[in-house]
């Protein structure tokens, strides 16, 4: 049976750096997605691969 999912969003604000933000536009427009689905999945790829320090925990 087909249902359909919704995906909950918040609202948070960053400052990022002007060249950052402008690398973020560029790859976005290329790639054809959006800056904020960009944003997520820099973000989830990065935190998915993020090195732990010994005896801390995320």
């Amino acid at each position: 049976m087909f249902h359909v999912e919704r995906t909950e969003y918040g609202n948070k604000t960053f400052r990022l750096p002007i060249d950052l933000i402008r690398t973020l536009e560029q790859v976005a427009q290329r790639e054809n997605v959006s800056v904020n689905q960009l944003v997520i999945q820099c973000c989830r790829y990065a935190l998915s691969h993020l090195e732990e320090t010994p005896g801390e925990k995320p």
